[in-house]
């Protein structure tokens, strides 16, 4: 799930707060980003956004893109200026019916200047008219539009929104969405959430509702030629799946692994609670990236992610994403483990139920694959720098963190906190420090020290301590992976998690 990096603002902006305490709100311009101290101009200040309608036409020949996004928020001060997070040509803005003045700014801001004052508490109805070739635009030498050879995809993390439609970038400012898309006749789209299309001569149109809160990184474009196909999952959930028509060789391993998607996400909900979407599925395009994203109720896998077969582990991994992350999403970028460590976790869930590795023999294996010299143990998952946000010791130390918490408060508890978290916080943001104080409250066990040592702290934890899997105390000295085998047997999963794994370092 490693995506596109961010690079981070100076020093200083570190200090900047996620938000402004309405008695502190005072009249003037919103804030160019929301402050995360990750990226700072992610996000923007002084509005709160409640839904998107986002209406393209898209010519895959030519990559033109033109789009009106009508954006409805509200205001949480008074705001004589406000900025979008965008990249594309803008044609026109309109705010509440009047025309607004607005400039592209930085490397992604859209800054419009309403023709009135708006109030705090004001309802704000913003129309944005655009056209431009999104795969010809780049920021900082990137660009978040995947063009295709028979169209183009939007999916990325933590940005990519800006490519395709104005928002207000940042997981804290979750909204409902109305996405519609024409195309030529015989090409298709896929998004988030519930289906329609209709036809006219010569174009089809595509219309998707995602009803439920969604983080604007979790909205997925893709316009190609796909094959679609519908089903249920056993609990009746609607699955859409869909696979570009020229994936070549790959296409079996990628069926043979995504169609399981209704299989897998009842399984998982044994552990994590009701669904919480209306939909969900997967789809697989015809692009050279390596990575998957948990896209919201419609998953982004690349081919490659099948190059060597099928690969069910990676659909369980981006399917428990839809609880913790998508659902319950970070309140900042450096609460990342919330997502990743889980999202992991239930991939050595799936070992298990499979017969090719307990969770704890994993935790073994990791523990005993990295000597304690080695660059993996610098890494902290609970605030790992945003250089190495995507890093795999996010993944698998924040993995064995999880096995570490297992086994620190035994099944029973640990189960209720793995599916009361995700019920309790759903549709929300959450920290690090919030998820601690609910397992101590479901566990009735003080678990600072735990989390302080496996995800705070940089260097291998010692064996054995603050809750680490007991089995690894009898194990003998660790060896680098370059000096052979690990002293713990390598499960049979591994190999699948690490295909899994390996995209996560691929920096974009």
């Amino acid at each position: 799930m490693r995506k596109r990096l961010i690079v981070s603002a100076a020093a200083g902006a570190l200090a900047l707060l996620l938000s402004v305490p309405a008695s502190a709100a005072q009249a003037g311009p919103g804030a160019a980003g929301i402050g995360d101290p990750y990226y700072p101009n992610a996000g923007n200040g002084g509005y709160d956004v409640s839904h998107y309608d986002i209406r393209l036409k898209y010519q895959p020949a030519t990559d033109l893109l033109e789009g009106t996004t009508t954006i409805l928020a509200t205001a949480t001060q008074d705001l004589t200026r406000f900025n979008l997070d965008f990249v594309l040509q803008v044609k026109e803005v309109l705010v509440n019916g009047r025309a607004a003045k607005f400039a592209s700014t930085g490397e992604q801001e859209l800054e419009i200047t309403p023709a009135r004052t708006i109030a705090k508490g004001s309802p704000i109805t913003v129309v944005v008219r655009y056209a431009d070739k999104p795969g010809s635009v780049e920021r900082g030498g990137y660009s978040a539009w995947l063009r295709t050879p028979d169209g183009g995809v939007a999916a990325n993390e933590p940005e990519g929104s800006a490519w395709w439609y104005p928002s207000n970038d940042h997981p804290t400012d979750k909204a409902t969405f109305d996405v519609s898309v024409q195309v030529p006749d015989g090409t298709q789209v896929i998004s988030n959430g519930t289906a329609a299309q209709r036809s006219s001569a010569g174009w089809t149109r595509y219309s998707y509702r995602q009803t439920k809160p969604q983080a604007t990184y979790l909205a997925t474009l893709a316009i190609g030629k796909f094959e679609i196909r519908n089903d249920t999952t056993p609990g009746g959930t609607p699955v859409i799946t869909a696979y570009s028509k020229d994936l070549g060789d790959n296409l079996g391993a990628a069926q043979a692994s995504v169609e399981r998607t209704g299989e897998l996400v009842d399984w998982l909900a044994g552990y994590f609670g009701e669904y919480p979407f209306g939909t969900v599925g997967g789809y697989v395009p015809n692009v050279p990236t390596g990575y998957a994203l948990e896209t919201q109720g419609q998953i982004f896998y690349s081919p490659a992610q099948f190059a060597r077969g099928a690969n069910t582990s990676v659909v369980v991994h981006e399917l428990a994403h839809q609880w913790y992350g998508d659902s319950v999403s970070v309140q900042r970028w450096s609460d990342i483990w919330l997502n990743e460590g889980f999202a992991r976790y239930s991939q050595w869930l799936w070992s298990e139920h499979e017969n090719e590795g307990t969770a704890q023999e994993l935790a073994d294996y990791v523990y005993n694959l990295y000597p304690a010299d080695h660059a993996f143990w610098t890494v902290k998952p609970g605030d790992p720098g945003a250089d190495h946000q995507f890093s795999g010791a996010v993944y698998d130390r924040g993995a064995v963190a999880v096995q570490a918490l297992r086994n620190a408060v035994g099944d029973e508890k640990f189960f209720r906190i793995l599916k009361g978290w995700p019920t309790e916080r759903k549709y929300g943001n959450a920290t690090i420090q919030q998820f601690q104080a609910y397992a101590e409250r479901i566990s009735g066990k003080p678990l600072g020290e735990l989390f302080n040592t496996w995800l705070f702290t940089a260097g291998k934890p010692a064996v054995g301590s603050a809750g680490a899997a007991p089995a690894a105390a009898s194990l003998a000295p660790s060896l680098a992976p370059s000096a052979g085998a690990s002293a713990a047997p390598e499960p049979k999963s591994w190999k699948k998690i690490q295909e899994t794994n390996a995209v996560h370092e691929h920096k974009g």
